[in-house]
């Protein structure tokens, strides 16, 4: 743009300083404005490739913000999308908690005894066992670990309660209890 504005001037000294109405004078001033004006074309065109680079430049930075921008929002929306699943999820399966009495382990495991203590607890087994439903927990996680070891055994009704327990785990049997003691 310098150039332009210096090449400029010194057209315009050139012409000033040529005289008038003498011909060799006009081809020498013919010849410096023609000189002028391709240099001034040189460097318009050189300040035309210098602004079409740095416009050029300018866009291909713009460019690389802007992929590096989509890719930081699709990364920070796949992660809220995947948040808001495992709460979603987690949800769910607190509702469902709550929906089945809020032991759901405890209500599955007690499915294989609803055939004999019925599905509210409060049928005695075989006419023979004790109403089970609303027993403490304590108590109740104290007679089924007997069972399971095979040190209990009221009413002969040892054998069968230790098939039952035999598979539980101790976290099951403390669910089982628990849903069992909810039972009213």
């Amino acid at each position: 743009m310098n150039k332009i504005v210096i090449l400029s001037v010194a057209t315009v000294a050139v012409l000033t300083f040529s005289g008038c109405g003498n011909k060799s004078s006009d081809e020498g001033s013919k010849n410096a404005v023609t000189t002028a004006v391709e240099k001034t074309k040189e460097a318009a065109s050189s300040a035309t490739d210098a602004v079409k680079e740095s416009a050029h430049k300018v866009v291909e930075t713009t460019k690389e913000a802007a992929t590096k921008t989509t890719e930081a929002v699709k990364e920070t929306a796949t992660k809220a999308v995947e948040a808001t699943k495992e709460a979603a999820s987690a949800t769910t399966e607190k509702a469902k908690e709550v929906v089945s009495g809020g032991n759901s382990k405890g209500k599955a495991a007690y499915a294989k005894c609803v055939s004999c203590h019925g599905a509210d607890g409060k049928t005695k087994a075989l006419g023979k066992s004790e109403v089970i439903a609303g027993q403490s927990v304590a108590d109740l996680e104290k007679k089924i670990q007997e069972y399971k070891a095979g040190t209990r055994n009221v009413a002969g009704m040892g054998m069968l309660m230790h098939g039952q327990v035999k598979g539980l785990s101790d976290e099951d049997v403390k669910a089982v209890s628990e849903y069992i003691s909810s039972l009213k």
